[in-house]
């Protein structure tokens, strides 16, 4: 029996753009991945790569090679955390500079979530991403949760990766099915911005525990289309105080098998 083709998911690169001023890498443009998302997806056998932006008109252009080129060629995308989405994203103007996000990777991930869409591909957005996949559909996102959201439970903290809060699935929806209850569990947060309205043809698959901050949803019209809020490749093995997200990890793959 012919052994199974080794899946290969992308992941979307975070974008450092050159700092004035500076000298040696930092006046440089840097495309990196955050080592612990790509850890997470390679737990399962995975090929990872980094899908790089691709500007037309940047200074070095040597091939016609397309984003849509590596949504044809990978079975899968995962859109990593960062930066803010820019407001002017979702028709907004930032409330205050540092909340102006990152225009640049917006377009670059916009169009990337697109070519994997129209691929018929999974793609899974973790944090920012979730954010990125709500607006790509006409939805908005509050700019600043301590200013703007209602009462909110703390989300983001100095403890960074080491704090966490409670979340319950949508009931009958496809996170409840993948994790067999809807009780959810400890995930690991670190955001300023959330869900406002959701862009069409999404639906809220959890919910945060403590003040209904939407924490995951899911495209209706996709095979998978799907983003999280938490940060799922924190939770390391043997955190029995964290939602164990193998399951979710699970179904994206089974889909980027499907899909090839």
């Amino acid at each position: 029996m012919a052994k199974a083709k080794t899946i290969r998911i992308g992941l979307s690169a975070r974008l450092f753009h050159p700092r004035e001023g500076a000298t040696g890498i930092e006046s440089k443009s840097l495309q990196v991945l955050e080592q612990s998302i790509a850890q997470w997806v390679m737990s399962r056998d995975v090929l990872v790569l980094m899908v790089p932006s691709i500007l037309k008109d940047g200074c070095i252009h040597r091939s016609n090679i397309r984003l849509r080129d590596y949504a044809e060629y990978l079975d899968g995308l995962v859109l990593q955390g960062g930066t803010d989405v820019s407001p002017e994203a979702y028709g907004e103007q930032p409330l205050k500079p540092e909340w102006s996000g990152d225009r640049v990777r917006d377009a670059y991930e916009m169009e990337l979530l697109h070519e994997f869409v129209e691929a018929g591909k999974p793609v899974l957005g973790i944090c920012r991403g979730m954010q990125l996949i709500n607006v790509a559909f006409g939805g908005s996102l509050y700019q600043d949760i301590p200013s703007q959201y209602a009462a909110p439970a703390r989300h983001q903290a100095e403890a960074y990766d080491q704090h966490s809060h409670g979340i319950r699935f949508t009931e009958r929806g496809r996170f409840a099915h993948w994790f067999g209850h809807t009780e959810g569990g400890n995930v690991v947060s670190i955001h300023h911005q959330c869900v406002r309205t959701l862009g069409k043809d999404l639906l809220v698959e959890a919910s945060s525990a403590d003040d209904g901050m939407i924490e995951a949803i899911r495209h209706t019209g996709h095979g998978f289309l799907v983003g999280v809020q938490w940060h799922p490749e924190f939770h390391t093995p043997g955190r029995s105080d964290l939602l164990d997200c193998t399951p979710l990890l699970e179904a994206f793959l089974n889909c980027a098998r499907a899909s090839r």
